[in-house]
């Protein structure tokens, strides 16, 4: 008797055995499956939208409110002149013109003597790259002192010529020489090491530590203030994004080389006329930076499902981008044939409805937009949670993994419908990070905290002039030429947006 109940007990652990090795191969095989398609899949989260979903606003959708009634008179003559592909390609850039012609001598018919004429051109366009070149500069000012003073006063007054101030006194660091070396590290993601080896090509012994000094010492004194400047314009705002990755600082007090600091961003949102992008290097992650930095803001924060923001006092708005990515991950865990009827494809083509609909809104005024949210977008919503808290999926199956997480977010992503210049994703933050993402994959770290803050800055400027249609270099330069001699009252019109940006810092737009 007793062997028969031990070898019940005996084939119950067997089973239950199975079972367990069952479910982990059954984990594995996920999670197989989802690193084969990041490996080797496409990275885009966009589904496919139901034909259903169009067939009740088609009007809606190919309206343009803005468009004028066409003129049939004047199609003819109103329409853009077509250019081709090349010339489009090349619109905005320099054209240098060289004829080729006949000798005089040879300008005469071979048939029978007399004078050619031209007839017309053959012409053939050409792109030419004009290399960096490098030259000393010397910067001579004249001093003047009067002659009459000489002979018949004790007191001679001098006068020197006006002359541009250095960007760092007593150095050989130019404008365009630390323009240039900025720009190649955080524009072109070039390390320092790199660019020293071809200074050295070119036969100039310039190290990395010359240049790392160069950065550091003119953003702490002519970017930064435009930084602060930006800042207090930044929080003036009503609805922003933020979001932070991972940085390596090697030299940082009381912690390892090896340990996590953070570059956290904080940029403005669709509704701002003149963009503004800020990164902020913080050795934590800690809750505490993004509450000192927005200390003076008290609107609409976009961000991720990161825990440290909903400590802020501030009302965050949740991204459902990160939320789809959720059921996105879901569905490529499980295997090909069961997607197509499977619960994780369904929550996602519920939330393909939402994201239809503010596509459609995308360019109504924002009251506009509060509306229809309300009376369209919102019920959808509404109705998603609902039909997730009806599936009761397990945890541990991918799509109650996906669920549980939407469900805990569930308050924050709501809080898009609260306002009609808030946005479904946290996209804008996620891009404007990405440049120092691509940047840290070539540098890798920063060796101090003096470097890390600057690189902070420096992003920070480069980034906030590309969102604003500006030549990080020419801007960049610009700034090293003007930011010395200027006063704080003219810091506003040196903005990449002010009136006293020239020109030639401006991408051309195209008509």
């Amino acid at each position: 008797m007793e062997k028969q109940v031990e070898t019940t007990e005996n084939v119950a652990d067997l089973k239950n055995r199975i079972a367990e090795l069952e479910a982990l191969v059954k984990y594995y095989e996920e999670q197989f499956r989802l690193a084969k398609h990041k490996q080797f899949g496409s990275s885009s989260e966009k589904g496919e939208i139901p034909e259903q979903l169009g067939l009740f606003d088609e009007a809606e959708n190919t309206a343009a409110p803005k468009q004028p009634e066409p003129e049939l008179e004047e199609i003819t003559y109103a329409r853009r002149k077509r250019v081709g592909k090349r010339e489009d390609d090349l619109y905005g850039l320099p054209v240098e013109v060289v004829e080729h012609k006949l000798p005089e001598d040879k300008q005469n018919c071979a048939e029978c003597g007399g004078s050619l004429h031209e007839m017309g051109h053959d012409t053939r366009r050409e792109m030419e790259i004009i290399p960096a070149q490098i030259k000393v500069v010397e910067h001579k000012r004249a001093v003047y002192s009067c002659r009459h003073c000489e002979k018949h006063s004790d007191h001679v007054p001098i006068i020197k010529a006006p002359m541009p101030e250095p960007v760092i006194k007593g150095s050989l660091a130019s404008p365009s020489a630390v323009a240039h070396i900025i720009h190649q590290k955080y524009v072109m993601a070039a390390p320092l090491y790199r660019q020293e080896q071809d200074w050295q090509r070119q036969g100039i012994a310039l190290s990395r530590q010359t240049m790392a000094n160069w950065v550091i010492r003119s953003t702490e004194d002519w970017l930064e203030p435009l930084y602060g400047r930006m800042r207090k314009l930044l929080l003036a705002r009503d609805v922003l994004h933020a979001d932070e990755t991972v940085l390596q600082v090697l030299k940082e007090p009381g912690k390892k080389a090896n340990t996590n600091s953070y570059m956290w961003l904080y940029r403005t949102s669709g509704d701002a006329e003149h963009p503004i992008v800020l990164y902020e290097y913080q050795p934590t992650r800690s809750s505490a930076h993004p509450k000192r930095f927005l200390e003076k803001f008290g609107g609409y924060l976009h961000t991720d499902g990161y825990d440290g923001y909903h400590k802020l006092p501030v009302t965050v708005v949740g991204c459902w981008v990160h939320m789809r990515r959720k059921f996105t991950d879901a569905l490529k865990m499980i295997p090909a044939e069961q997607r197509a009827d499977s619960n994780i494809q369904k929550a996602i083509d519920r939330i393909a409805e939402i994201f239809h609909l503010e596509t459609v809104w995308k360019d109504l005024p924002p009251e506009e937009r509060y509306d229809l949210r309300l009376t369209k977008s919102k019920p959808l919503a509404e109705a998603f949670f609902s039909w997730l808290e009806s599936l009761n999926a397990v945890p541990k199956i991918p799509l109650g993994k996906a669920a549980f997480y939407a469900k805990s977010q569930h308050r924050w992503l709501m809080n898009v419908y609260l306002d009609g210049r808030t946005e479904l994703s946290n996209n804008r933050a996620e891009n404007s990070i990405r440049p120092f993402v691509v940047g840290r994959k070539n540098w890798l770290f920063c060796n101090t905290q003096k470097g890390a803050r600057a690189s902070s800055v420096v992003y920070s400027i480069i980034e906030t002039a590309k969102e604003n249609g500006l030549k990080p270099f020419e801007y960049l330069k610009f700034l090293f030429e003007t930011v010395p001699g200027a006063t704080t009252g003219e810091l506003d019109g040196l903005l990449p947006w002010g009136g006293a940006v020239p020109d030639r810092c401006r991408i051309p737009q195209r008509d």
